[in-house]
């Protein structure tokens, strides 16, 4: 007779998910590390008591008994999914957070978070609190009516963001479908959002539990070796390629190789440049490492991709931002090897697939060459290196800040910070125009450095994402870079950090605006609308005076210890006792616009933002002039 256990559906869910595992490379871990929540009447009897109920087992949290499921309070519903996020991209997508809400607004605030984290194939467990089943009052307070369909809620905008979604309205549906949600959370094709949405009436439900659904389990995470048919083909392709370029993606970091891509491109000689999610596969000082790669990589990648005759992607999605729009691979005859887990992305761009997980297929591929493989040319090399060195200096002069009372611009900020990191301290940024100075700019130190969201851009990420990285790497210094309109996007989570004792590093960059967006808007005939944050001048137009807004004071009264610098030299000091702070420290310094001394490299390649066909302004038909002379340049690989 099997034996069962009575519990409610959130206390089984929460048992069930303390007892999940991942394996690869013979190490486990822990799949579900801990559960974020914020609570409403949509969750707080379910799971929010569940919680409760195994926040500990006998022993009362020691190391020797550590919590069933640790818990996280969070202030909004999107930072806690960022920081669950950051969460799992530094554990390598081997341990994730779940989080939970009520029904309502704070399911609809996962969105947005859950869309950030299918994009860039990152696991997290989504558990909203739901409707009524069984129906005993309609409609509820926070429910959606939609009159044609009465099995449909808010959580239903979740479908389209997950991964894996599903409905739980009887007790005994959760042991398929979390089995399901757990398959989902470890493939390292199909990760993403996993969506359990839980109706109120449902998680406080008793059901006889068979124990073996609380037995552990262990998720293998596989590593997929290449077919012997696609594996000869690269061979072929590699061994006939003039002018090879490698174009490294976040893939090579979810697999964890790093050191078999630095082995191939050795052995090789074949350069390697990086998508803002495979920024740090090399460390920036290997030979081989040519910068980041597209509209916002170095002139070095992409000349060599200009020219290239062979592109093997190794783990990239060939995003528009490193295709140029498709204006970048240009060369007669160019071919794409594409080294990928996911057959979606290895077809792209009309390639030779090699489906693989990454490590497995570059250790196969460099061991297919053969003691004797093929070697870049030494005219190649030669150019590629040079181009690098001179590149090294336009960075040089981009950071270059003396030690004197004046306003850093952008990239003097990163250049100061440049000289106090190691390859411990790892870098936080998403949105404005940070990404595109970090990319071309920083010196990646090591494969986790250097952690920009480029999939969503999503303003508002590095604090929380900052919070969850720290959480999984709790002995390194980890830096939230946020420019001002991403810091009002979402500040909220500074409480959590000053709660939890997470000692983030946060540099607010103060440009009175959208800076990036502004510059982008003046280049297509927007003339920089909505981008100031500035008062209303006479005519209504934001030109007037900065906003009196004192984002410091903002962080401080959140708890935060601020250090403010008004020049080079008070910034050098702060960033260097920022860094040795063992609590959550902020350092503010306001910005002056780049000039062509001291400002970051402009774009070394295209990217499409259509433009007006018709306008009357000139600065709209200058642009548009522009546009078609660029599209005109746009190739479709068949």
């Amino acid at each position: 007779m099997t034996s069962t256990t009575r519990l409610t559906v959130a206390q089984a869910l929460v048992r069930f998910l303390a007892a999940q595992y991942t394996e690869r490379d013979g190490a486990r871990r822990r799949l579900i590390g801990a559960t974020w929540g914020i609570f409403g009447h949509g969750n707080v009897a379910g799971i929010g008591q569940a919680l409760v109920e195994y926040a500990t087992v006998p022993g009362g949290g020691t190391p020797s008994a550590p919590p069933v499921m640790p818990y996280h309070q969070g202030r909004n519903e999107q930072a806690m999914v960022h920081a669950a996020v950051g969460y799992a991209r530094q554990c390598g997508r081997l341990s994730a957070h779940a989080v939970t809400t009520s029904i309502g607004p704070g399911a609809t605030n996962l969105v947005t978070g859950a869309a950030l984290a299918t994009v860039n194939h990152l696991p997290v467990l989504l558990l909203p609190g739901d409707v009524f089943a069984a129906r005993p009052a309609d409609p509820v307070l926070q429910q959606l009516e939609v009159p044609f369909a009465g099995d449909v809620s808010v959580n239903d905008c979740l479908r389209p963001v997950s991964k894996y979604f599903d409905r739980i309205t009887r007790p005994e549906a959760l042991i398929p479908a979390a089995l399901q949600a757990m398959r989902v959370l470890t493939d390292p094709v199909d990760t993403g959002a996993v969506t359990l949405a839980l109706p109120q009436d449902v998680q406080a439900e008793a059901y006889d539990w068979p124990e073996e659904f609380f037995a552990e389990r262990t998720w293998t995470v596989r590593r997929q070796a290449p077919d012997a048919v696609e594996l000869a083909r690269a061979v072929e392709a590699v061994r006939g390629a003039r002018r090879p370029l490698i174009v490294a993606g976040g893939g090579v970091h979810h697999s964890r190789a790093e050191e078999a891509l630095a082995a191939f491109a050795s052995a090789t000689g074949i350069p390697v440049a990086s998508t803002q999610a495979g920024k740090g596969s090399l460390r920036w000082d290997h030979p081989q490492d040519v910068g980041g790669i597209g509209h916002t990589g170095t002139a070095t990648a992409d000349e060599l991709a200009r020219t290239a005759d062979l592109v093997i992607g190794v783990g990239t999605r060939y995003t528009d931002f490193t295709t140029a729009s498709g204006t970048l691979f240009t060369a007669s005859g160019v071919r794409f090897l594409n080294l990928n887990i996911a057959p979606y992305d290895g077809h792209k761009l009309a390639g030779s697939p090699l489906i693989a997980d990454a490590r497995a297929g570059l250790e196969a591929l460099t061991e297919a060459l053969g003691p004797h493989r093929h070697r870049a040319e030494p005219a190649y090399v030669t150019e590629y290196t040079d181009d690098k060195e001179r590149w090294e200096y336009r960075v040089d002069a981009a950071y270059e800040a003396e030690d004197i009372d004046i306003r850093p611009t952008q990239p003097q900020v990163l250049g100061v910070l440049d000289e106090l990191v190691t390859e411990d301290d790892i870098l936080i940024n998403a949105a404005g125009s940070l990404p595109g100075d970090l990319h071309k700019l920083w010196r990646a130190r090591s494969r986790d450095q250097y952690h920009v969201e480029y999939g969503y851009s999503c303003m508002g990420y590095e604090i929380p994402a900052a919070i969850g990285v720290r959480m999984a790497a709790p002995d390194r210094p980890v830096w939230a870079l946020v420019g001002d309109g991403t810091y009002l996007m979402m500040p909220t989570e500074i409480v959590t950090a000053v709660q939890e004792g997470v000692a983030i590093k946060v540099v607010i960059l103060q440009n009175h605006g959208y800076a990036s967006i502004g510059g982008l808007s003046e280049s297509v005939g927007g003339e920089r609308l909505g981008t100031a944050y500035r008062a209303l001048a006479a005519d209504r137009t934001y030109t007037g005076a900065p906003l009196p807004v004192d984002l410091a004071a903002n962080a401080a009264s959140l708890g935060m210890r601020v250090l403010r610098a008004g020049t080079v030299r008070d910034l050098r000091a702060a960033l260097a006792e920022a860094r040795e702070a063992d609590t959550p420290t902020c350092v503010y310094v306001e910005t002056e616009t780049a000039d062509t001394v001291s400002g970051a490299p402009p774009a070394q390649a295209w990217w499409d933002v259509p433009v007006a066909e018709t306008a009357t302004r000139p600065s709209a038909v200058k642009a548009r002039e522009e546009y078609d002379r660029h599209v005109a340049a746009r190739r479709r690989h068949l």
